[in-house]
């Protein structure tokens, strides 16, 4: 996690003007750094950016949460924490089955039972836009809802079901309810595969289905921009780190290059 001095300077767009980053969040704090996250996982905080980033969507610990498709759980760990006392996390994804299309969940009941000291309050809905099944949430009922790196797993139809995830997120959200997302970002001049095969999706396009959906952008952040990511790799984003898809092939550069590039845009429900 960057010092304090760093954050209080980092500045965001929103609605078009430069608005600096505010209070600092002393419960967010205590919760990146608790001792039971993963080592691994902290050690991507450089790249990832989470107190950043969750203080730029403007989260509190009051507050009831849906993280969407969470798997193994690398928001999680934090989320829980910081909610566990006076707020709620919902984690949505596949149905709990014992077949391959239930392989995420199963991650995620795997680290909610490993410390239920930290995990007996998480809650899980089904989030499944391949299925059309939604079952996380009533209506109106949620304060914000966050994905991480999953928008470009729902373009393999096209825009079919990126448009039926943001319905749902759209309907659970309270007025003023907040959806956040953060995502591969493919050049503005570089074409879209239909599927998103690299894992790299246009940024205007998530705005323009989010407010399609119902959606206002409210802000977009750099916190979580790479300009070293050209997004022109044989195994897309995937050759980059942490996954490094193209084993010791250009291993190097990659490895200089980091983290892909990611937008990460604050949507509000009207």
């Amino acid at each position: 996690m960057k010092k304090w001095t760093q954050l209080a300077s980092a500045f965001v767009l929103a609605c078009g003007f430069a608005v600096p980053v505010l209070a600092q969040d002393a419960a967010l704090t205590t919760a990146v750094a608790a001792p039971t996250r993963d080592k691994a996982n902290v050690a991507r905080d450089p790249a990832r950016h989470p107190y950043e980033t969750l203080s730029f969507f403007g989260i509190k610990p009051t507050m009831t949460v849906v993280e969407l498709v969470p798997e193994g759980g690398w928001y999680t760990e934090i989320l829980a924490p910081y909610l566990r006392e006076k707020g709620t996390l919902i984690g949505a994804g596949d149905p709990l089955t014992q077949d391959d299309e239930g392989f995420y969940t199963r991650m995620f009941k795997k680290l909610l039972d490993s410390n239920p000291a930290v995990y007996d309050k998480v809650k899980m809905g089904v989030f499944q836009p391949s299925k059309k099944k939604f079952d996380f949430a009533k209506d109106s009922s949620i304060d914000m809802v966050l994905t991480f790196r999953n928008v470009h797993n729902w373009v393999n139809k096209g825009d079919e079901d990126v448009r039926a995830a943001f319905k749902a997120v759209f309907a659970s959200l309270k007025s003023g309810g907040v959806f956040g997302v953060v995502d591969h970002r493919l050049p503005a001049g570089m074409r879209q595969a239909p599927d998103a095969r690299g894992g790299y999706v246009h940024e205007a396009y998530v705005i323009r289905l989010a407010e399609e959906a119902g959606f206002k952008l409210a802000a977009k952040s750099e916190v979580n921009a790479n300009p070293k990511d050209l997004a022109d790799y044989h195994n897309g984003v995937w050759s980059l780190p942490p996954t490094f898809a193209n084993g010791n092939h250009n291993r190097a550069r990659y490895a200089e290059i980091g983290e892909s590039d990611r937008m990460t845009l604050k949507f509000v429900k009207p």
